[in-house]
């Protein structure tokens, strides 16, 4: 990747974006793309990037990433200063205790705070065997009372938190640490197939979104397939990779080895002639594709296959490991490909071809 793409991602990465509270991913991106788009938001957090090239009468393809990272939410303040909080979004919540946060407060201020359960020293030999929950766990901002938590620290039931982990890349290896990269990685995939594609003469129109508050069930989605009603949608998404832990014959989304289209997931059969089309087309072009076959998880896909008339809906997918914790890993290759993918995807569309689905 260039070093001007390694700095877009993070920014993105390093932007404070649990569901709900995406404005600031929104601002990098509404940044990126407004010398080759035109951007607007809507009031769910919707960010639409449209293409200056489209004409109006022809198919419109929407190309999604959603902007939203797993969070959390204050839900009460203790006695003694600690804040009990909700998921965002759905956590490996062995993963969670210990991590740095930071938790915004209304003046738009960012305090630090560690994510703590029971010290081992205080626990019961029952307690010492099995894995703390949520419900186990409070923020520490340091505050000693309630008072001082809402008074000094300014901190307020209902604000947001999320993970404090600033991004690295490593060139020399190919590899990005950071957060959030369910699905950041998708949303820098999708602003540079957006911009790829700004002056291409395509048989179809383009519009982008980076679409909220997936990660607690795709509702920006919906409201992105109300407003846009497109004739299909080519999805990107930071999926989690699984060659660290499964046997070799098993492994269907492995970082370095190219971007994954999932052909079923708990929320969505994969439109099988799309599908095809979009393998087909990457064979074409030799960009590297996985497949996988998964009996849980789900993408924004899930939701616009099953809205309006029926959107037929694909998903590109680059490996990222660890997601839905704290942080992880994603390879630069994997970014480039997806993005260089769906815009050869789009390239190849017709409408001929659109209205044979």
């Amino acid at each position: 990747m260039k070093q001007e793409d390694l700095e877009w991602m993070e920014r993105l990465s390093n932007a404070f974006g649990p569901s709900g509270f995406e404005e600031d991913v929104a601002r990098v991106a509404k940044e990126y793309a407004e010398d080759f788009a035109d951007v607007e938001e809507d009031n769910i957090r919707n960010l639409y990037i449209k293409r200056r090239a489209n004409t109006g009468d022809k198919p419109l393809v929407m190309l999604d990433a959603h902007s939203d990272e797993v969070g959390f939410m204050v839900q009460f303040i203790k006695p003694n200063g600690t804040l009990q909080f909700l998921p965002l979004g759905s956590w490996n919540e062995s993963s969670i205790p210990g991590t740095k946060v930071y938790v915004r407060n209304q003046k738009g201020e960012y305090i630090p705070g560690i994510v703590a359960a029971k010290p081992v020293h205080f626990m019961t030999a029952e307690e010492a065997n099995r894995m703390p929950h949520i419900k186990d766990m409070v923020i520490d901002i340091g505050a000693v009372s309630d008072q001082e938590a809402r008074e000094v620290f300014g901190v307020q039931v209902g604000d947001p938190v999320a993970p404090a982990v600033a991004f690295q890349a490593d060139p020399a290896h190919g590899i990005m640490t950071g957060k959030a990269f369910d699905c950041r990685v998708g949303c820098l995939a999708l602003l540079k197939a957006m911009r790829e594609l700004a002056e291409e003469e395509l048989s179809v129109d383009v519009i982008g979104v980076l679409s909220s508050q997936e990660e607690v069930g795709g509702r920006g989605a919906r409201v992105a397939a109300r407003r846009i009603d497109p004739a299909i949608t080519l999805g990107f998404e930071g999926c989690p990779a699984d060659d660290t832990f499964t046997p070799d014959y098993a492994v269907q989304s492995a970082m370095k080895k190219g971007p994954m289209i999932r052909l079923l997931d708990v929320s969505m059969i994969t439109h099988p002639r799309l599908a095809r089309f979009a393998m087909e087309v990457c064979q074409s072009k030799e960009i590297p594709i996985q497949t996988a076959v998964r009996s849980g998880g789900g993408t924004n896909g899930g939701v616009y296959h099953s809205m309006q008339k029926g959107i037929p809906s694909i998903t590109v997918s680059i490996p990222s490991r660890y997601v839905h914790t704290p942080q992880g890993f994603a390879a630069m290759r994997d970014l480039e490909q997806a993005a260089k993918a769906v815009t050869e995807i789009v390239k190849a569309l017709t409408p001929e071809f659109l209205e044979d689905l």
